[in-house]
């Protein structure tokens, strides 16, 4: 885990147990209805990664909507895993939806997101070029206060961490956000031009705690997800038998050309540690019983509800709607 000791041993998820069924039911009703009937649209697009919560969320409103009025847009660029295009339309089959291939590369580097980030990278690295690879991981910095480092990697296959400035971390977040920008334009075009309703994809960790782009991934018609537990998302791809690789894959940012974690660049902690704590102190829980549950130490669960307070104040911003005057 980023800023603590590894749990002594693995977390009770029991807490997050929900009916799937019933869930899923509930969930295809209120889709139908608030797509349907409250932003009248006739189906729905979303981008499709080939992560669990994207292939829920596609699985979800086929119950909902029917495969024919499902599309999923694959969004591949310069620094994709080709796993996420593989997996993607893996899940598309699964599913039977229509997919559109959109390689957002193009205009991505038409856009300078590319050049953008690497001129702010070399404020830190001179040395760093168009055949290195990057990502921005988490650390323990003075205090015991977790920093981000720049980690790149030579064409030799050298790698190094850095501290970087204020600036230049701001710099390459900014411009690694002209992604999913870029994204979620393509996704609404397809809607569109369909008449549909785009999809959202966050769970709730990542809704709670500020985990996406604001008019990025974070902008969506409906978000059919957003109150789930990861936990949760799991059991309905377990229930939906989405393809057992889709369900086996953990959870990524996909946004560096280096592999990485969303626990690595985001969460204090990994998401079923995070799932459990977040529940107990939304439930009003004590330390020890998150602790037991969470398998780790009630000084350690003290150590992730300051971490998830800290992103809630930091990420507000994320959740505000336009001020008006």
């Amino acid at each position: 885990m980023n800023a603590l000791a590894p749990a002594a041993r693995s977390p009770d998820l029991s807490l997050l147990a929900l009916d799937e069924a019933a869930e899923i039911a509930r969930l295809a009703a209120t889709i139908r209805t608030g797509v349907t009937q409250t932003l009248k649209r006739r189906g729905a697009v979303l981008g499709l990664s080939g992560g669990i919560d994207s292939t829920v969320t596609a699985a979800l409103c086929v119950a909902a909507l029917g495969a024919n009025r499902v599309v999923g847009v694959l969004m591949p660029e310069c620094d994709s895993d080709p796993d996420s295009l593989r997996l993607g339309r893996a899940a598309a089959e699964a599913l039977g939806i229509e997919t559109v291939l959109e390689d957002i590369g193009p205009a991505l580097d038409a856009a300078g997101c590319y050049q953008r980030r690497d001129a702010f990278i070399r404020a830190t690295v001179p040395d760093y070029g168009p055949d290195w690879k990057c990502k921005i991981v988490l650390g323990d910095g003075a205090g015991g206060f977790a920093i981000s480092y720049l980690v790149v990697e030579s064409p030799t296959g050298e790698r190094s961490q850095h501290r970087m400035s204020a600036d230049a971390y701001r710099g390459i977040i900014a411009a690694a956000n002209m992604k999913q920008r870029t994204r979620k334009q393509l996704e609404y075009f397809h809607a569109d031009r369909l008449g549909y309703a785009v999809a959202g994809t966050p769970n709730r960790l990542e809704y709670d705690q500020g985990f996406f782009v604001k008019n990025g991934d974070g902008a969506a018609d409906f978000k059919p997800i957003a109150h789930l537990y990861k936990t949760q998302v799991y059991a309905l791809a377990q229930h939906f038998d989405l393809p057992a690789e889709i369900r086996s894959r953990p959870p990524t940012t996909d946004t560096w050309s280096l592999p990485q974690s969303q626990e690595e660049f985001y969460f204090s902690a990994p998401y079923q540690v995070m799932d459990v704590c977040l529940f107990a102190l939304e439930n009003g829980l004590t330390a020890a019983i998150a602790a037991e549950r969470a398998g780790l130490t009630e000084e350690q669960v003290e150590t992730v509800w300051r971490d998830i307070a800290a992103k809630r104040k930091a990420t507000r911003y994320l959740h505000e709607a336009p001020l008006l005057f």
